[in-house]
């Protein structure tokens, strides 16, 4: 499907989308050694649901995590049956908003391994490890703001409606994150800029930059691409501010500048490259690059100058929410960001 799911969730605040256990352990695999002696925040993952949570605890002695948090927030359209919990109420515990700790996970049951049944013994005999909340569980909730502070690495699926106020949390409170959004969000006005300024970036991704998400929605897939109960979304990407080898490799350059291969903007001085891999290796002036770019961008090797925004795409800007527009020959071309090569 195209984007439009994703984009009718931002605007309805539709926010029920579950992220993969595989592609968890796809991307989690390239950051391992930021998480020894850490502690983990999940605040948007309710157990019953989350495979964030459950990728943590079934890795917890692996990665080496001095704790686990998560954060349940107060009701779920999603039934879940991984982790089956209890609480002392009579109520359905998927209503409750709650919160769990976990400082050690070891082989509760005796049965040789470690597994997610030796966290559900632990929960459900240790008291300490799952409590109710106060409140509804949001994450800009008092008690979710003091477990943030006490956390070392914010790793989740937020909420696609609230992106650009979960990243200012995280950045007004000096947090390390991994975090699922859209693309579009790299043109928003909260989150240029901090690509600008190099402190945020994109992590690995999803293979060919869209994914299926277990949701209560309705899919308009292709049949050959539909999974039952699930929902496929294009453009999704992992947002983060912890270094990965990907950041540091260096693109490599092969195109040659020529003004007839790569005319300038009718608008504004630079030129246009209409693919990543064909920025030539020779052009020291500015250059307006597709958003994808950022999936190869080295700042070592590349400056961000800013990107071309608005309707009328005449002036050099941090990001809004609109559609930019650059022209060539009075056509217009979608978002540009505008780089230099740092290296000429």
């Amino acid at each position: 499907m195209a984007n439009k799911t994703l984009s009718d969730a931002m605007r309805n605040k539709k926010d029920e989308f579950y992220t993969q256990l595989s592609d968890i352990e796809n991307e989690l695999r390239h950051y391992r050694e930021h998480f020894r002696g850490k502690t983990v925040f999940c605040n948007c993952d309710d157990p019953y649901e989350s495979n964030f949570f459950k990728y943590f605890a079934l890795n917890f002695n692996v990665l080496g995590l001095k704790k686990l948090i998560a954060t349940c927030y107060d009701g779920s359209p999603v039934q879940g049956n991984e982790l089956m919990l209890h609480f002392d109420s009579e109520e359905e515990p998927k209503k409750i908003a709650h919160k769990i700790e976990i400082s050690e996970v070891k082989d509760e049951n005796g049965d040789g391994v470690v597994n997610l049944a030796d966290v559900q013994y632990l929960l459900q005999n240790d008291k300490n490890a799952l409590t109710l909340l106060k409140g509804n569980g949001d994450f800009r909730s008092t008690e979710c703001v003091a477990l943030l502070k006490e956390a070392d690495i914010v790793v989740t699926n937020p909420p696609f409606s609230l992106f650009r106020e979960y990243v200012a949390q995280l950045m007004e409170y000096g947090k390390k994150f991994l975090i699922i959004g859209h693309q579009n969000a790299i043109t928003y006005k909260e989150i240029f800029p901090l690509i600008k300024e190099n402190r945020l970036w994109l992590g690995y991704g999803f293979k060919g930059g869209a994914t299926h998400f277990h949701s209560v929605y309705e899919d308009t897939a292709s049949a050959g691409d539909h999974r039952e109960g699930m929902i496929r979304v294009s453009g999704v990407h992992w947002f983060t501010n912890l270094e990965t080898r990907k950041r540091n490799e260096e693109l490599i350059l092969y195109k040659t500048y020529n003004p007839e291969d790569y005319q300038k903007y009718d608008n504004y001085d630079a030129i246009n490259v209409n693919k990543t891999n064909e920025i030539p290796y020779n052009y020291d002036g500015i250059m307006g690059v597709p958003i994808t770019f950022l999936d190869k961008y080295n700042p070592k090797q590349f400056e961000i100058l800013g990107l071309m925004s608005g309707a009328k795409g005449d002036e050099l800007t941090n990001g809004d929410d609109g559609r930019a527009k650059f022209y060539v020959n009075g056509k217009g071309v979608y978002a540009r960001l505008l780089i230099r090569n740092k290296e000429l």
